[in-house]
């Protein structure tokens, strides 16, 4: 057999790569075409181009169906919420609500247990997926395993092996159900009266989900069934009551003239309660229809005809919108002041009334996502408050959504990102166009920021939230044990130094432990973006030298370390800094305290040997040295100061100063 013809053309592979993912074909077909146009003799240089794209394909086929998942995901969402909206018997919703708790999470069973408040002990109200008689009609003491630890502390708990987890109490019948059933891993949330935040809130049942085999649910797995929690339990109450409602319409149908203002009541009670449930639905179809956080300020705002106000857990505000729906100017809001309100807020389950304005906590579990601020002095009724705290349950399922994607989008171009910092010389233009396909434009100037701390796994996630919850667009990626944060330079915006200051104050709050910050800039293009990097990284480590643990800083800041670090070089910029003073007082005067200067170290400080080398009386060189000092401060002469100004006067006389 002849040997393959080394001018075979690699546009057919490629052709076949996009029609492979077109195809959604799997991971395997795709990488099987780099093999394919090997075999057919592809020459070296259009083989290269083949895995290149190849490996493209793949990263694309993964983003594809990490979209696929989170689209699978708001739909059951928006079913569910239409599901809850449209019943109205408690049969109905119960059975709705496990069902989708299944989908969401993907595992092989859901039920709820319900407490039974007559007999004293919680049962199995309903379960889908389940194929044991035994585990369907399990009943529970309180306090008795999984279930009983999550009805206790409020808290949802998740166990990868039930059978070997000893944080619960297991009894007999439990452990005969769960065998029954085969189940192994389990994640149980609390079903809170009113409210999906943790605390002391009521809890009216538990909801779980469950596999066969050993699993571990993730952080954000445990906050959408949390999500879906707090949906059901403002389903089951908003069903009870209603039910209620028509309980007590019955019973006064038939009643005299005497109970009419009772009527009046309950029919007052019933059109707030469908007020309540009607502004819900419109606001969690807000949410599920893909709107912003101001959209959804905005319809609290006019619900409540009050001003409206989101700030995030470092209290920098989200939105601020009027009852019309305009905007207005607001500051930031006291972190301490915002983190204590919000505590007290999720202690007591709802909304709290503080200096003139009602707040209620953003909570995804025990997680602060933000503060909604009610600008108000007179308190809410209870219609309007049980209203505005349904908005908070909403507005943290609209931040989770958008965090979640967000987390996932950052991912993607954070492969870029260490792309760029590992091979930036070898194909800046293919860079500079994934890039721009994954929406970030390398040829436009960016601040580079490089961050470490102690608690280096929580840094990551932080600085993917510090982009996130500001107004700051950029993209981080973790490189070297740092984190980079490339950050979008405006030409009137903020510089370096202002940059790393205040990225290095809002990491260590989110870290809660101190970050060090170092940045520089503006660079634009791969290389040059590689470069600052590497020169923000060398600024970390002499940050780190000089003991400026926790700070923000640039190069230039460094004094004649910024000069021997930084890759610009700015020795004018030094030496304009250092000698500032004493070179503008000279031109202006026409004397000589530079050259005084230089010769006072000259000669070692000794003034005798100074005014010989300038040729002057002793007493004027007493007067000059005064003279320097009034200009540069009394610390002058101390040894790090001295240092700079020897290395200032040193590069001045150099430059033909």
């Amino acid at each position: 057999m002849s040997a393959p013809s080394p001018s075979s053309s690699a546009a057919p592979f490629l052709r076949r790569l996009l029609e492979l993912l077109a195809d959604d074909a799997p991971a395997e077909a795709l990488g099987a075409v780099s093999s394919e146009a090997r075999a057919a003799g592809v020459s070296a240089g259009e083989l290269a181009e083949v895995e290149k794209a190849a490996s493209t394909a793949l990263r694309i086929r993964g983003a594809l169906r990490q979209h696929r998942r989170r689209e699978l995901q708001l739909t059951a969402l928006f079913d569910t919420a239409g599901d809850l909206a449209a019943s109205r018997d408690l049969d109905e919703v119960l059975k709705a609500i496990v069902r989708r708790a299944r989908m969401l999470l993907g595992t092989d069973t859901a039920y709820l247990t319900l407490p039974d408040e007559e007999a004293g002990d919680t049962y199995m109200r309903v379960t889908d997926g389940s194929v044991s008689v035994v585990f369907q009609r399990l009943r529970l003491e309180l306090g008795e395993g999984l279930g009983g630890l999550v009805a206790q502390t409020a808290s949802p708990y998740a166990t990868p092996d039930y059978g070997t987890d000893d944080r619960f109490r297991h009894t007999r019948d439990i452990n005969a159900g769960v065998l029954a059933e085969g189940l192994v891993a389990i994640l149980g949330v609390p079903l809170l009266l009113g409210s999906s935040r943790g605390g002391t809130g009521k809890v009216i049942g538990v909801l779980f989900a469950a596999d066969r085999a050993p699993r571990v649910f993730s952080p954000d797995e445990v906050a959408l069934l949390c999500s879906l929690a707090a949906h059901a339990a403002i389903a089951i109450d908003t069903a009870r009551a209603l039910a209620d409602t028509r309980s007590a319409l019955d019973e006064l149908a038939g009643a005299n003239a005497e109970l009419a203002a009772a009527n009046a009541a309950v029919r007052e009670h019933s059109a707030a309660m469908r007020r309540a449930e009607e502004s819900h639905d419109r606001l969690t179809d807000l949410v599920l229809r893909g709107r912003d956080v101001k959209e959804v300020a905005a319809a609290v705002a006019g619900l409540l005809d009050s001003p409206l106000t989101i700030h995030d857990p470092g209290g920098r505000p989200l939105a601020a919108v009027r009852p019309d729906g305009a905007d207005f100017a607001v500051g930031s809001m006291d972190a301490g002041w915002l983190a204590e309100t919000a505590e007290e807020s999720r202690a007591g389950a709802r909304a709290v009334h503080r200096d003139g304005r009602v707040i209620c906590a953003v909570l995804a579990g025990q997680e602060l996502l933000a503060g909604l601020v009610l600008h108000r002095r007179d308190r809410l009724d209870d219609s309007d408050r049980r209203l505005f705290e349904r908005a908070s349950v909403v507005t943290g399922l609209l931040l989770l959504i958008r965090r979640t994607v967000a987390e996932t989008e950052n991912r993607i171009r954070g492969e870029l990102i260490g792309d760029l910092l590992s091979g930036a010389e070898r194909d800046p233009a293919g860079l500079a166009e994934r890039g721009r396909r994954l929406g970030i434009d390398l040829d436009r100037p960016h601040l580079v920021l490089v961050a470490e701390a102690g608690a280096r796994e929580r840094l990551a996630s932080a600085a993917m939230r510090y982009l996130f919850g500001g107004d700051i667009h950029g993209v981080s990626a973790e490189h070297a044990g740092t984190v980079v944060l490339l950050v979008a330079y405006e030409e009137d915006g903020t510089g370096a130094r202002e940059a790393a200051r205040a990225a290095a104050a809002q990491l260590g709050r989110l870290v809660q432990a101190p970050v060090t910050v170092a940045a520089t800039g503006p660079a634009r293009g791969p290389r040059e973006l590689a470069a600052a990097c590497l020169e923000a990284a060398r600024c970390l480590r002499a940050m780190r030298a000089l003991g400026r643990t926790g700070e923000g800083a640039c190069v230039d800041e460094l004094g004649f370390l910024g000069v021997v670090l930084g890759d610009a070089r700015d020795v004018d910029g030094f030496v304009a800094a250092t000698l500032g003073p004493l070179l503008r007082y000279d031109e202006r005067r026409g004397t000589h305290l530079v050259r005084t200067l230089a010769a006072y170290f000259g000669a070692g400080g000794s003034l005798i040997r100074a005014k010989d080398e300038l040729h002057v009386h002793v007493n004027t060189v007493v007067q000059r040295l005064d003279r320097i000092q009034i200009l540069l401060g009394r610390d002058w002469n101390d040894p790090d100061r001295a240092l700079e100004l020897q290395l200032a006067l040193r590069l001045h006389a150099l430059s033909g100063g």
